[in-house]
């Protein structure tokens, strides 16, 4: 008798927990796998005639006996990481004023004055700094204002300028799981450091970067695949001679119609920077569930 009853209250149960997962893992099936598996298939395509093809790992070959594909790649990845180090530097610093320097209402505006960058889009942001950083722009008109330059100065189109739009466009998704895990740090922990004896470069390293350590690899995985996978930023900022692998599938895709070979660099994409990030947590000793619980 018992029995029934508990399996009459489990079932309600059971089911409320399926409903509940059902929408998750419908998007991961329709808008996540499927996709990649599609475009995992067109990628082993190779066209030997008109509309006609065979499957072959040929896009693949091309991608490392070309130099420019894998010269731009490894560009893309060597500053992806810059980028992602860059920013962790300058987050930490603001996670950590926010989550135990300020109180009160302070607190809460200055979480949403890093919030309020982000309420318009990428393409909005990136122009912005096109604005300030053109020839013609406001930095070069201030410069020649107050004498420090004899002419415009052009900012755009540089490496530097690629990284400062990458930090700024990035910086968002390093602040937010920095501040939530240095909030949940007891003060209590620093109080002790200090009257153990420590300073404060021996309580940061012992006690503050050891609690935020999940956040610092999970923010630094997010920053890195939004950077790898960004197009926007570096196109615009960078121009023709950004060489940024993303632009390179785009290219493959819109401009020479070769969905094969796009496909191919895509796939790629994944694959190459999912072991870069798996090669991070093994250097750091995390694993994927401990980071992301």
């Amino acid at each position: 008798m018992t029995m029934s009853i508990t399996s009459d209250k489990s079932t309600p149960i059971k089911l409320g927990f399926y409903s509940l997962l059902a929408p998750i893992l419908l998007w991961l099936i329709l808008l996540v796998i499927l996709p990649q598996l599609t475009m995992f298939n067109i990628s082993l395509q190779e066209r030997v005639a008109p509309r006609v093809y065979e499957y072959g790992v040929g896009n693949f070959v091309e991608f490392f006996a070309e130099p420019l594909y894998w010269n731009t790649f490894l560009r893309t990845a060597i500053m992806s990481i810059l980028a992602t180090i860059i920013t962790l530097i300058i987050a930490f610093p603001i996670s950590y004023y926010i989550a135990k320097m300020l109180r009160g209402r302070a607190k809460g505006l200055l979480f949403i004055l890093c919030l309020i960058p982000f309420w318009v889009s990428e393409l909005v942001r990136t122009y912005g700094w096109m604005i300030l950083l053109r020839e013609s722009g406001i930095l070069s008109s201030f410069l020649q204002y107050t004498g420090l330059a004899d002419g415009p100065i052009e900012f755009l189109y540089t490496d530097a300028t690629i990284m400062l739009g990458l930090v700024y466009t990035s910086m968002l998704f390093m602040v937010v799981p920095l501040t939530s895990t240095l909030d949940s740090l007891d003060d209590s922990y620093i109080e002790a450091g200090y009257d153990l004896g420590g300073n404060g470069l021996s309580i940061l390293w012992n006690i503050i970067i050891p609690h935020a350590k999940p956040a610092i690899v999970s923010g630094s995985i997010v920053v890195f695949m939004l950077t790898l996978g960004n197009y926007l930023t570096p196109v615009l900022l960078g121009g023709k001679s950004s060489l940024w692998f993303t632009e390179q599938i785009f290219t493959r895709f819109i401009t020479r119609f070769n969905w094969q070979q796009g496909s191919a660099f895509g796939v790629l994409l994944l694959v190459i920077s999912s072991l870069i990030v798996w090669g991070g947590l093994k250097l750091t000793r995390q694993s994927f569930t401990k980071v992301m619980s």
